[in-house]
């Protein structure tokens, strides 16, 4: 009997690499999605290769898709800066749409592959505020998955996977390296340059920074300056 298909969302940064890891622990053949989307800076993509690569992908597929024409996000409108210091609310980092989009691509694809797990590394504890990286995001949108396809409709259930839901970065960062993750593969930086370097100081470096802190490992990021 052949090991169970997944659709795994693989950003290129921490939590996505550690989300591949702990898929392929648990017997899962597993297909890594990423996406152009209009994102500030590339090298995500180059790191979500690389972590495919290392980590045994069956299959890495990178789509398009033109968030960056609506804006509304620091990430995807490079007139709004990126926060450098802490903020309250919902940070300009969020981007509208983003996780309901992705999710709806990959569970197309899942379809079409017979899988029936997707994995996704939203996380509710360290994370920047985003709505759809909530647990109820999470079972809303599953229960969307199976009302919304021919295999949920035939019986045939979809499960949305996000096992960073509840852990800290510092958690993450364990289970990544108990599961063979090297993070010096990965990109999590909000602005990182052309060769993948991060900035220091984007909300998602502080997170980052801390999450190695406090799980006492050596921080791999390698920074601008």
């Amino acid at each position: 009997m052949s090991a169970p298909k997944a659709v795994v969302l693989l950003s290129g940064g921490l939590d996505s690499a550690t989300v591949l890891a702990l898929a392929r622990a648990a017997g899962r053949n597993c297909y890594a999605l990423s996406f152009d989307y209009g994102q500030r800076h590339r090298a995500e993509l180059d790191a979500a290769a690389r972590v495919a690569a290392e980590l045994g992908a069956v299959e890495h597929r990178v789509v398009s898709i033109g968030l960056g024409g609506f804006g509304g996000s620091a990430l995807t409108d490079a007139t709004i800066p990126v926060p450098e210091s802490g903020t309250t609310g919902i940070p300009v980092t969020y981007v509208p749409a983003r996780n309901t989009v992705f999710l709806a691509l990959a569970l197309g694809w899942a379809e079409v592959l017979g899988a029936r797990e997707i994995h996704i590394g939203v996380n509710a504890i360290d994370y920047s505020g985003y709505p759809d990286c909530r647990p109820e995001f999470i079972e809303a949108f599953e229960h969307v998955a199976n009302l919304a396809t021919k295999a949920g409709v035939e019986g045939e259930r979809f499960r949305i996977v996000a096992p960073l839901i509840e852990l800290s970065k510092a958690g993450i960062i364990q289970a990544g390296l108990a599961h063979g993750v090297d993070f010096s593969w990965t990109v999590s930086c909000y602005q990182a340059d052309a060769d993948g370097r991060a900035c220091g100081v984007c909300d998602s470096c502080r997170l980052r920074r801390e999450g190695f802190t406090q799980a006492g490992v050596l921080d791999p990021t390698r920074y601008r300056g």
